[in-house]
């Protein structure tokens, strides 16, 4: 899961979550936003690790002679 696919989590969860009123039946749609928004919360946190850990094949610890 890619960056921009966690925030169209989050984004699309907190809608549901805060700004949609109507209610379907046997499904909670407040919850399924919670649900959503946690999941992209995590998935654009271990993104930015991934990210953060690849540094373009450079290994800048050694020094350079």
């Amino acid at each position: 899961m890619g960056i921009g696919v966690s925030l169209l989590l989050i984004a699309f969860g907190a809608i549901l979550w805060l700004a949609v009123t109507a209610s379907v039946s046997g499904v909670a749609l407040h919850t399924v936003g919670v649900i959503l928004v946690v999941v992209g919360i995590i998935g654009l946190l271990i993104s930015l690790v991934f990210l953060g850990s690849h540094r373009n094949g450079r290994d800048y610890d050694h020094d350079i002679v």
